[in-house]
């Protein structure tokens, strides 16, 4: 049994289709920490997004565009987007689960 402190990626993608109004479920907020599991069916449309995000690969593989750069990812990858950067999972196989961790201020932390 899963609880805020201990999430389950396998009882979550119970509660989502996939479906682009139905693929993401944010399961935690802590501070500025937003977490989510991320499980596009298809393609994915998602858009740059106003805080730096972090991405690590439950299940599946394919390719990761960030920016100007695409990199073939699998399963126990970490991908990094600063906010604002324009970013999507490309050429990914059925059952893509992706771990997505928010977190920082609105237009992302200085590097």
């Amino acid at each position: 049994m899963a609880s805020d402190f201990h999430l389950k990626p396998a009882d979550i993608l119970k509660t989502i289709t996939g479906e682009p109004d139905d693929n993401y479920a944010e399961e935690l907020k802590h501070g500025s920490l937003a977490v989510g599991l991320y499980a596009p069916r298809g393609d994915d449309h998602q858009q740059p997004h106003r805080r730096d995000e972090v991405y690590v690969v439950v299940q599946g593989s394919g390719w990761f565009v960030n920016g100007d750069e695409r990199h073939p990812f699998e399963a126990g990858d970490l991908l990094f987007v600063p906010a604002g950067r324009s970013h999507r999972f490309e050429q990914f196989s059925d059952d893509l689960a992706v771990w997505v961790m928010f977190y920082g201020p609105q237009g992302g932390e200085e590097p």
